[in-house]
């Protein structure tokens, strides 16, 4: 008997344990390494590059209905490919490409699971949670030196977890966070209280992680998770315990900044990053300034400046992915880019107000990936894995709602 949504029929494997089972098992643990990026390559790498290629052999599809995501993707690789032949170190160039064709296809691959059965949509949000309050708890203990070693988790007296950077491990934090959060707005409190934990363990990685992006990521996502709740609540009663979470949810983040700001150096670290323009930002080939001489240098060079060229012109990467598109992949793959993302965000609009069984998770995945559009404005999003991630699971949610529409269509016409 096949699967609802076009899934594989159940087959039985040894000792009565179903093929199904086997294969949510296996992304289950896709999405819990994808907290592990701390060496490259990262055991999330090496095990993906083997779950795709035997999901795909054994059946799984590209659906016309996320093929937009597969041509945007590559043609942004074709991009890079074609802007090699410019770069200095053409070793390092073709394996940061083939980084990208990797992350590409592991965006292909979440698409193409979630629209098979997107009831496996709960199987890659546990897998996530689950790493991500581990990744954060390990984060937290190397800040505080809790056990021998332990500061191998920090970078810069930063909280950084499981990942190269400060500025990435902040982030990936997000989307479960704002799961939990939903939940409780949705759900009664007091029957969800087992949920305070993990979700304070998530907050506490991320104000430590001291990034300005990632407070600003969850900030923003949490306005929108708020608002869609606000405007999706038909009962004047539910929408009435809304306001008052809302009002108790700002006080409470108040009384943990106030906690939290009680250790010294958590103040003197945070006084030093609270601040909106850092010197790196404003200096005089800081930040911003690199963005505008760099758009002109694009503009004069069709294929790009090459990969990880930018740096040879400036003190610093771009530290903007729409740029870097254009540098790194040229006039096609930076365009490209942009018309992905925004495509990918406006196709998501629709599916926020269905009611769907995978409606609030769609909906966390539409803020948190809102949120990571400005983020990358600032901050160089390009091999982050968790935004490939959020790539996939967007298409593969939007190609879910247009199967249920033609499926709803033919049940019509029949």
């Amino acid at each position: 008997m096949s699967e609802p949504y076009g899934g594989a029929a159940i087959a039985r494997a040894p000792h009565g344990l179903s093929v199904k089972s086997l294969g949510n098992g296996t992304l289950w643990l896709a999405a819990f390494l994808s907290g592990f990026v701390i060496e490259e390559p990262a055991p999330y790498e090496l095990y993906m590059a083997l779950l795709s290629v035997v999901w795909f052999a054994c059946g799984l599809k590209f659906r016309p209905e996320f093929g937009p995501l597969i041509i945007c993707m590559m043609l942004y690789v074709a991009g890079g490919v074609a802007s090699v032949p410019l770069a200095q170190d053409f070793g390092d160039a073709m394996m940061y490409i083939a980084v990208s064709g990797f992350l590409a296809i592991t965006a292909i691959f979440y698409a193409a699971i979630l629209a098979d059965d997107p009831n496996r949509f709960r199987i890659i949000q546990n897998g996530y949670t689950f790493s991500a309050v581990l990744v954060s708890a390990i984060g937290i203990a190397g800040y505080f030196n809790l056990f021998p070693g332990a500061d191998y988790f920090t970078l810069y007296d930063r909280a950084r977890g499981t990942f190269q950077d400060p500025n990435v491990f902040g982030p990936f934090l997000v989307l479960p966070t704002l799961l939990i959060i939903q939940k409780l707005l949705r759900n009664s409190v007091l029957k969800n209280l087992h949920l305070l934990v993990p979700l304070a363990i998530l907050l506490f990685g991320i104000f430590l992680s001291f990034s300005r992006g990632a407070w600003g990521v969850l900030f923003a996502a949490v306005l929108i998770i708020y608002f869609l709740a606000l405007v999706t609540e038909q009962n004047p009663r539910r929408r009435g315990r809304l306001v008052f979470l809302g009002f108790g949810g700002v006080l409470a983040v108040f009384a943990l900044l106030a906690i939290a700001l009680s250790i010294d150096t958590v103040s003197e670290m945070f006084a030093q990053r609270a601040r909106l323009v850092q010197d790196y930002d404003g200096a005089r080939l800081g930040r911003f300034a690199r963005y505008a001489l760099g758009f002109q240098m694009v503009m004069e060079n069709p294929l790009g400046l090459g990969p990880l060229e930018f740096n040879k012109y400036f003190p610093e990467d771009e530290h903007n992915v729409y740029l870097k598109g254009y540098t790194t992949y040229g006039w096609l793959g930076g365009s490209v880019y942009l018309l992905m993302a925004f495509w990918t965000l406006l196709a998501m609009v629709p599916l926020l107000f269905k009611s769907r069984p995978w409606t609030a998770f769609t909906q966390s995945v539409f803020a948190v990936f809102a949120a990571h559009l400005i983020l990358s404005v600032i901050i160089d999003t390009d091999h982050w894995r968790h935004m490939y991630l959020f790539y996939g699971l967007a298409w593969g949610m939007i190609a879910t709602d247009k199967l249920e529409r033609k499926r709803q269509w033919s049940m019509a016409k029949a």
